[in-house]
């Protein structure tokens, strides 16, 4: 470790600013596995009296690593190297849950919950699900892992007779509607960039500002029905959404 942090090869003049050779070095170091997933770093005190370099050069080149998620910083206990995270590839094509998709890969899901229950809608659910002002909308929130690594928030708005009961959702969503012949058949969902605030950062493990993916899915009955709205968010560094094109037919071609 000493050696990583030694003074020499810090070049001031041609290899850029100095907290970049402090961040290349580190990251070098967590690329090659000399740096494993759970490892810590000294403190900044100490990293700056090994390198010769100055407390906010230090800060400035660990901050950089943090933002990049290749480490993490947790209170009280210090600067570690972060966790490794598969990335995963999502296709658009096929509707299924998030627990659904996991068992495709062999991977355990966990869910941790914040909120589920029955409430009065808010103006965009009455929107998306199509409700009266009396209606109730099932509400579920949780925060979705696998193999013990945070990847999505879910937040689920339901119509109240579609689930009358949320805490019956314990596992897959989707399982618990076509149990009770609820189960969707098509959805539309959009896709948009989004900077994690710090909330929702905190529940998937990373830090505040971080890039992710903003999912939006409506859900539709064969009667085409309404049935699910749910926002969700997923971190950028796990997710890959890939989506099969194909050539229009000749009839709907335009030429340009």
């Amino acid at each position: 470790m000493e050696d990583l942090f030694s003074p020499e090869g810090f070049d001031e003049t041609g290899a850029g600013p100095l907290y970049l050779q402090l961040h290349r070095r580190i990251a070098e170091a967590i690329a090659s596995g000399r740096l494993k997933p759970g490892d810590s770093l000294p403190p900044e005190r100490e990293m700056a009296a090994l390198t010769g370099l100055s407390r906010v050069t230090v800060r400035k080149g660990v901050e950089a690593l943090v933002t990049s998620g290749q480490l993490v910083q947790r209170r009280g206990s210090g600067t570690f190297v972060a966790p490794k995270v598969e990335r995963l590839e999502q296709a658009l094509s096929l509707l299924t849950s998030f627990t659904e998709d996991m068992a495709r890969r062999g991977r355990q899901v966990e869910s941790v919950w914040i909120a589920r229950g029955l409430h009065a809608p808010a103006p965009e659910e009455v929107m998306a699900l199509g409700l009266g002002a009396g209606d109730r909308v099932a509400r579920l929130e949780r925060v979705r892992s696998s193999d013990g690594v945070p990847l999505a928030i879910e937040r689920a708005s339901l119509p109240g007779p579609i689930l009358p009961d949320p805490e019956a959702v314990t596992g897959s969503l989707y399982a618990v509607l076509e149990a009770r012949g609820c189960r969707p058949v098509r959805a539309v969902q959009r896709i948009s960039a989004a900077n994690l605030g710090v909330r929702d950062a905190e529940l998937l493990g990373v830090m505040p500002g971080v890039a992710g993916l903003r999912i939006e899915r409506v859900s539709y009955l064969p009667s085409g029905r309404v049935v699910e709205f749910t926002r969700s968010l997923y971190r950028g560094d796990a997710y890959d959404f890939a989506v099969e094109l194909k050539l229009a037919p000749d009839g709907e071609r335009t030429a340009e």
